[in-house]
């Protein structure tokens, strides 16, 4: 026979049963979430192997790993123009234990394919990690030295320039294509499955030039065997103190930066969240941290998760404008 607590009892036995269970419920997940977490986290990355994701993701992952004990393991999924791995996310359990590491692109490809989840709806935005700008890196082979002699190369061989991207749609692509319009040129776009192969083949010279973020590159730029050009933002990397900006460069129009990010699936809950959050917000700003983003050209960009969600709602109402002027298409 089941008896029921005190305030239960003056209620119907079908009606106490079903709120009894529900207490049980909330009882048994809050406990749950009051010890996240007690077992390894899955941290999905939908790019390739050998990105300025990957190198972000396992920095994450060893302070997360640091603090709580618990082995955060780099899911490498690439393809689908991220999708694959995006969905992957999507599909998983709402309980903490899988995340993702987003860029801004994971709102522009969703305007580009179909997308079998909503980039918005179905995921939680748990905290921003870094922003980076975007560098005009070249293959040595092309015979310039600065943008003005790029633009005037670029000019006189409309077609014939490839720019490498991590993939059709994303953030490199959508520079390439505003510097098509901005500078008055016609580059052709080859999209790869992530940082890293995009990268590699502008090495070997299979590309001529990329658009990317410097933590991709600054190992070959230090070699020599890439060259840089110009920066998107307001100041010059100290990295690369002999680069000068777009503007400086003369094309002050050019300005995209990207931002790196954790999400979660959208029924994740809020506690979890937000010690997500918490934790990630305390080792983005200690001074290691710092100076290991400073190293890879990046910089520390912290909000709270209601922030992060504003941030890609107003991003993807800004890209879709910018999708639109250029008419950019994926094949």
């Amino acid at each position: 026979m089941i008896r029921f607590p005190t305030a239960l009892a003056r209620l119907p036995a079908t009606a106490a049963l079903m709120t009894l269970v529900a207490l049980m419920t909330f009882t048994g997940s809050a406990a749950a979430q009051q010890n996240y977490p007690n077992k390894p986290i899955r941290f999905i990355i939908p790019f390739a192997v050998g990105g300025a994701t990957t190198v972000l993701a396992r920095l994450v992952g060893e302070k997360l790993t640091e603090s709580w004990g618990q082995q955060v393991l780099v899911d490498n999924r690439p393809g689908g123009n991220t999708l694959i791995g995006s969905e992957a996310m999507v599909r998983s359990a709402p309980d903490g234990y899988t995340i993702l590491l987003a860029t801004a692109s994971h709102v522009t490809y969703p305007m580009l394919t179909p997308a079998p989840f909503d980039a918005i709806k179905d995921f939680a935005a748990v905290q921003t990690l870094s922003m980076s700008e975007y560098m005009l890196a070249l293959n040595p082979s092309v015979p310039v030295n600065n943008l003005q002699e790029f633009i005037a190369y670029a000019k006189a061989r409309p077609g014939q320039l490839n720019f490498s991207t991590p993939g059709g749609g994303g953030m490199g692509h959508l520079a390439g294509e505003m510097f098509n319009i901005l500078a008055g040129v016609k580059m052709t776009h080859v999209p790869y499955k992530g940082g890293g192969p995009a990268v590699t083949d502008l090495v070997g010279g299979q590309v001529q030039l990329s658009f990317v973020v410097p933590i991709n590159v600054l190992g070959h730029i230090k070699s020599g065997r890439l060259k840089p050009i110009a920066v998107t933002g307001r100041n010059r990397m100290e990295n690369v103190p002999q680069m000068p900006t777009f503007t400086e460069a003369g094309l002050p129009g050019f300005d995209l930066n990207v931002w790196f990010g954790v999400l979660a699936p959208a029924a994740t809950p809020k506690d979890i969240i937000n010690k997500l959050a918490n934790e990630i917000s305390r080792f983005v700003a200690l001074p290691d941290f710092k100076e290991k983003l400073a190293a890879q050209g990046m910089d520390p960009f912290v909000t709270s998760p209601e922030q992060f969600a504003a941030l890609m709602k107003s991003d993807t109402a800004k890209f879709a404008k910018v999708i639109k002027a250029a008419n950019i298409k994926l094949d």
